[in-house]
């Protein structure tokens, strides 16, 4: 029986979501000649070794702080991949060449839909990485205009200690991209005013542990409605299988 493994490139992922979801689902599938496996790399360039080592390769998810980083190392990116900017999986070609695709933008949208009102205009967007950048393609799919907060000021962009009341009452949205209250640093949180937040404000964390963020927190007991990242990478992963057994 030929093997067929999959696997997460990363830094510091031993908490992984992924490892664990496609062990299960293997398991429940009877799966057997599929395996998964969490690929920890201190830098990028360690990407080459672990292709040239692992043969029975088939498709790989890629997580902070590679999504961008990756790019360089791939022979094709699906159009909506190329668009974003950030790649999260990646699937074997038959000639084992690499294709980059985004499903992170999926997972978001899906996750974000059923929350949105008519009154959902603009969102917030904490943080410019990979994420943040599946994110704003998800808000453009949506229709839903968003800003971009950063700590240091660039085009386009707002920086952290701007934003105030008339912010808030001009984005009904904040999405957290950033890793700020992940563990183990759960007692942190961007660095924004809580206060403003009200019931007509949803407070979106890409964090999935803890399940419940600071900024999560913070943001409810103001009466904004929450929600973590653990849906969307349930359906980031269904996306990436999909993509894997193309």
């Amino acid at each position: 029986m030929s093997r067929r493994q999959f696997g997460l490139i990363g830094k510091n992922i031993s908490y992984s979501f992924s490892k664990k979801y496609f062990t299960d689902k293997f398991a429940l599938g009877n799966l057997d000649d599929c395996s998964f496996e969490n690929f920890d790399i201190e830098t990028i360039e360690e990407f080459r070794s672990i292709i040239a080592n692992n043969p029975d390769l088939k498709g790989l998810n890629i997580t902070i702080p590679y999504k961008e980083a990756i790019l360089p190392f791939l022979n094709k990116l699906s159009k909506k991949a190329a668009h974003i900017g950030a790649v999260n999986v990646i699937r074997f070609t038959k000639k084992r060449k690499l294709k980059g695709y985004n499903s992170d933008y999926f997972g978001f949208m899906k996750s974000l839909e059923p929350l949105l009102q008519p009154h959902h205009k603009k969102a917030l967007i904490l943080g410019t990485g990979g994420a943040a950048k599946a994110v704003s393609f998800a808000l453009d799919q949506l229709g839903i205009l968003y800003t971009f907060v950063t700590r240091e000021e660039k085009e386009g962009m707002i920086d952290y200690d701007l934003i105030n009341a008339t912010t808030f009452d001009n984005h009904q949205i904040i999405i957290n991209c950033t890793p700020i209250g992940t563990v183990p640093n759960i007692k942190e949180f961007p660095p924004i005013p809580y206060n403003f937040f009200t019931e007509k404000h949803i407070a979106f964390d890409l964090i999935y542990n803890p399940e419940e963020t600071q900024f999560l927190k913070k943001a409810k007991k103001k009466g904004a409605v929450t929600k973590n990242g653990h849906e969307m990478l349930v359906l980031q992963a269904e996306k990436a299988w999909k993509i894997w057994n193309k």
